[in-house]
């Protein structure tokens, strides 16, 4: 997966020389080219911004700068143009995971008050926003995206299953988990994680998976197509909950 990154503040994705991301670059699993938009200003202060026609608070990036950004990199390498931006369809999984099919990716790292929107307009395959508020700029969101779609790289992970079963893949929430020690401050690892009962150790992850999207997030409920088995579940789990 190549990742192509438009931004005034490339130094910002030196964060990815850590971590995961850093070790799935060694392994050329990805790859990650920033280019700064203020390479291609306009004028001899490098502005990249202006302000707005018909007033108004801010400034705005301006539309040639980040065009003549576009077009140093190579059409087979530009692949889908995102623009982070808090107007754009809110990310999820299922959107995470279909951007994980891809060979490139451009995302445009807007500031101020947001970009020139002819660039949006001709340029701008989609729009996309991480939640509803407002970051600084969009270089936060566009690390966010990529590492979630990094996860489903092959041989980014070391085991498949790590994003199979995270949170969002199968439309619930993560169910509880534990490690050592097996008494903590007098809390007590469920017994059936001890049980060596994978069948039953199973029952309890999905009954537990239920009972925590059914009390954090019900509203994932309401567009989740659940079995007979996990409908009697969750019946049963609600009642309990209601008690």
């Amino acid at each position: 997966m190549n990742f192509n990154i438009l931004t005034i503040f490339p130094e910002i994705f030196d964060i990815f020389n850590v971590g995961l991301i850093s070790k799935s670059m060694k392994k050329n699993l990805i790859s990650i080219n920033t280019y700064d938009i203020r390479d291609n200003a306009v004028n001899k202060h490098n502005h990249v911004d202006s302000k707005p026609y018909g007033g108004g608070e801010g400034m705005v990036m301006m539309a040639e700068p980040l065009v003549r950004t576009l077009s140093e990199i190579k059409k087979s390498k530009l692949g889908k143009v995102i623009y982070l931006s808090p107007q754009g369809k809110q990310l999820d999984q299922k959107k995470v995971i279909s951007l994980a099919s891809r060979k490139n990716i451009t995302l445009i790292c807007g500031r101020y008050e947001g970009i020139d929107h002819r660039v949006i307009e001709k340029y701008v395959d989609e729009e996309i926003s991480i939640g509803d508020f407002v970051l600084s700029g969009g270089e936060y969101a566009a690390i966010c995206l990529i590492d979630a779609i990094s996860r489903h790289i092959p041989g980014v992970l070391g085991n498949k299953d790590s994003y199979l079963k995270d949170t969002f893949s199968n439309g619930l929430l993560k169910g509880n988990v534990f490690t050592k020690p097996e008494i903590f401050e007098n809390m007590r690892v469920p017994k059936v994680l001890l049980s060596g009962n994978h069948k039953e150790i199973e029952k309890w992850r999905l009954e537990n998976s239920l009972l925590q999207t059914f009390l954090k997030r019900p509203d994932l409920l309401a567009n989740k197509k659940l079995s007979k088995k996990q409908k009697k579940l969750l019946e049963e789990l609600a009642s309990k909950a209601i008690l």
